[in-house]
């Protein structure tokens, strides 16, 4: 499971300066679900700030997640307040739930869209950014394509399905395990009408959990090729031809759908924006390596686009 998927207030606790870094660093609290990290370069008035989304499953503001820390997201985001463009990072609601022991079983897809669209929303209000930028890493591509229109400046997909979920899904059993393809099939066509089923092989159970198929159908409702289309602003598809969750060939599927989108395959990076020289051990030990560095190209390359 974890490989495939893996109020508004205004409070500032604190503020970091450090000799070593180019910027300021605040903790805001932006509903009662979002809390996140700004960070302002030093001696920029106004810049563009670049809101990141991370990915599936409860995914902190830096990327990290239980027995798997390795600071992807806040390396990401220091690389490019570096480069003097403010960023914010946050984590997602489920991360919150998680630390209050308040988890919400019913929590949706779309949850994620909202508290995207009230961070966009929150940082338009005021009049301290230039322009505003939507970074969505895995899932929160497709979040923050939804969130970003008609909103944002500019849109990045990081490591962003082309496909729809279920589709990803049966695309990642088959190759795995080829003899549950069909069985795959067989329940995402289910889940995609809208019905939940307790039909299904015990193998495929961390997938197709009963009580996990109301938020999947909704996941499902989403087909990020569509979505695309109906963005206006300039918009860079970024992957990484070492990434074993999402292949380039998604990358190229979301490029295809809008003809205008620029399109970096970063050579040697992975699914957590390292740059893996070896093989897929390697790449999978690197997912709990927090002291690697996240590849300069793909900072250089949101730079440049967010800049340009």
């Amino acid at each position: 499971m974890k490989k495939l998927l893996f109020l508004i207030s205004f409070v500032s606790f604190s503020i970091v300066f450090s000799q070593n870094k180019n910027f300021e660093e605040k903790e805001l609290t932006i509903t009662k679900w979002i809390d996140g990290t700004l960070l302002k370069p030093l001696n920029t008035v106004k810049p563009d700030l670049a809101i990141i989304i991370a990915g599936s499953g409860p995914t902190d503001r830096n990327g990290n997640q239980n027995f798997l820390k390795n600071n992807s997201l806040k390396k990401l985001a220091e690389g490019l307040t570096n480069n003097n463009i403010a960023t914010f990072r946050y984590d997602k609601r489920i991360v919150k739930q998680i630390k209050t022991g308040n988890v919400d079983e019913n929590i949706m897809f779309n949850d994620f869209v909202t508290d995207a669209t009230d961070v966009i929303e929150f940082f338009k209000s005021k009049d301290d950014y230039n322009k505003i930028y939507v970074i969505g890493h895995s899932q929160g591509s497709l979040v923050g394509m939804l969130a970003a229109k008609k909103q944002a400046d500019g849109f990045i997909s990081l490591a962003g399905a082309g496909q729809n979920i279920g589709d990803v899904i049966v695309e990642q059993v088959t190759n795995m395990a080829p003899q549950l393809g069909e069985e795959a099939k067989r329940v995402v066509g289910i889940l995609k009408t809208g019905k939940t089923t307790s039909d299904f092989p015990p193998a495929l159970i961390s997938l197709f959990r009963e009580d996990i198929q109301p938020f999947m159908i909704n996941w499902m409702s989403h087909n990020p090729t569509e979505i695309i289309k109906d963005l206006t602003m300039p918009i860079l598809i970024i992957n990484g031809t070492k990434d074993l969750q999402v292949s380039v060939n998604e990358a190229e599927m979301l490029k295809s759908a809008h003809e205008n989108a620029a399109l970096k395959i970063i050579e040697n990076m992975n699914h957590v924006l390292f740059e893996i020289k070896g093989d897929d051990l390697e790449n999978s030990k690197s997912y709990n390596e927090s002291q690697r560095a996240i590849s300069p190209e793909l900072i250089s390359s949101i730079s440049e686009f967010i800049k340009n």
